[in-house]
Formats: structure tokens, sequence, C-alpha cells
């Protein structure tokens, strides 16, 4: 039986306590946001049946400022 690949969307949302960095491409990121991504780029190393097709980022808005 043919393993089923999951199609899935990455989200990533600024946490309002977390201040923004620069990464190395010079491009602005809060902690929170590259923290998310690299959590979440860990844990789909081990996950083989799921495949990312789109990410999400609202970095700058938060609950309080939508």
């Amino acid at each position: 039986m043919k393993e089923r690949i999951y199609q899935a969307a990455i989200y990533l949302r600024l946490s309002k306590e977390d201040g923004d960095i620069v990464d190395s491409t010079g491009k602005t990121g809060s902690d929170s946001i590259n923290n998310q991504r690299n959590l979440i780029n860990e844990f789909l190393k081990t996950q083989k049946n799921i495949k990312v097709v789109s990410e999400r980022v609202d970095d700058g808005y938060s609950g309080t400022n939508f």
C-alpha cells in the first residue's frame, strides 16, 4: 500500500513579547517567527509524509493590532 502524502501550510504568528531581529540576509523578523519556523522545520524532518506547500507569516501583527 502506498503511503499517503499530506499537503500542509506553515502558519507563523508574532508573539507581542518578542522584538525584531535582523537575520544573516539583512531581513527583519522576530525571534518568535524564527523560533517557530525552526521548531516546525525540525519536526517536519521526521515526518516524511507531510509536504509543505506554503508558508504564511503574520510578523508584526498580533491579536491586539490585527
